[in-house]
């Protein structure tokens, strides 16, 4: 493992919101990636995206694991100062599910078709929570809505809820169904208050889901710092994509911010079988995709899955995005092979100092 940055005193502040798609960051922590990458990381634990979003903002964080879309709106100025920001590292694809009550099921749901049956029997629209407004939660939500005969604007509510909390309104009744990362879907099948229609490996293979987002002002004052930090990151997704690796990694998170949680939450999605809560099962292979065939390289395909996903649900107008060569500068693969090539380097330096 090579050491790239020296750092002085200056400490990076990482900030992250307690998923299971946050394993990179916190194994990259547990293994000492980051110190052998010679980067002083603080990790710090936040409520949700708008909270990492203001923080990013207004200097309180360097860098943050955050929604693909949260970067769009960031650069974008949608509910927040617009400030240019970038990510060279897509940290994983998947990773979330869509959740409806149990008490839906006990009606006779069991699909998309049957719930808008159910849907136009009802005086007032069915609530839906997603934990972003520019996320990829609420693309697939819309898109999966739309395929299923239900209007997003006119047949249902959707209201946003911090992923932390958002199985909680589900058991409270105050929420018909969400879109979420893992492992909150997971949770509520336990705990049976919900069950899984569909996972976002379902519906959207090989979409990117989370992004290492920094300003640019932040890539370019502190670059040695941002590459050690994509670096150390990068092999940290190397690690968690390994199937020998999964069950370490579901125990290390279950120590760790999800402490209190059933630990078979976490491993459902990470080492398997993944339940639906329908009878259905699956494995977890591509549940949640944290690297190879380069799934971490923010490339110009993954950003347009984005905007595009954004448009076409009617979730921002055309009028809303930038010029195409503007929203180019968002995702850096140049910043991300500047990063692997110059561990890359200093390792073989190492090696043959």
């Amino acid at each position: 493992m090579p050491n790239v940055f020296h750092p002085k005193s200056a400490v990076l502040r990482l900030g992250f919101v307690a998923l299971a798609d946050s394993a990179p960051l916190l194994l990259a922590e547990h293994l000492g990636l980051f110190a052998a990458h010679g980067v002083n990381v603080r990790l710090q634990r936040e409520v949700g995206w708008a909270t990492i979003r203001d923080k990013i903002i207004y200097g309180e964080l360097d860098a943050a694991q955050a929604p693909a879309g949260l970067l769009v709106a960031t650069n974008c100025g949608v509910s927040c100062i617009p400030t240019p920001c970038v990510t060279a590292l897509v940290l994983n694809l998947h990773g979330n599910a869509i959740t409806l009550s149990r008490q839906l099921r006990e009606k006779g749901v069991q699909d998309g078709p049957s719930l808008a049956a159910h849907a136009r029997s009802l005086e007032e629209p069915l609530t839906f929570g997603v934990v972003h407004p520019l996320s990829s939660h609420h693309i697939l939500l819309r898109q999966w809505l739309q395929a299923s005969g239900i209007h997003p604007e006119h047949g249902a509510r959707i209201v946003v809820v911090p992923p932390a909390q958002i199985h909680r309104h589900l058991a409270a009744g105050n929420l018909d169904g969400f879109c979420v990362g893992e492992p909150w879907n997971s949770l509520a099948v336990l705990r049976k208050t919900g069950w899984c229609v569909a996972t976002s490996a379902d519906l959207a293979p090989g979409h990117p889901e989370k992004v290492v987002l920094v300003t640019e002002s932040f890539a370019e004052k502190r670059g040695a710092e941002h590459l050690a930090l994509v670096a150390a990151l990068n092999e940290a997704c190397a690690f968690c994509e390994e199937a020998a690796n999964r069950p370490y990694v579901a125990e290390v998170l279950a120590r760790g911010p999800f402490a209190g949680t059933p630990p078979e939450s976490l491993t459902r999605s990470l080492v398997g079988p993944f339940a639906y809560g329908d009878g259905r099962t699956r494995d977890s292979q591509g549940l949640h995709i944290f690297s190879g065939d380069r799934a971490n390289e923010p490339t110009g395909d993954k950003l347009r899955w984005v905007l595009n996903g954004l448009e076409s649900t009617g979730i921002l107008a055309s009028g809303e995005l930038p010029p195409a060569a503007a929203s180019a500068r968002w995702f850096r693969p140049d910043l991300y092979r500047k990063a692997l090539r110059t561990s890359s380097a200093q390792e073989l330096t190492t090696h043959h100092s």
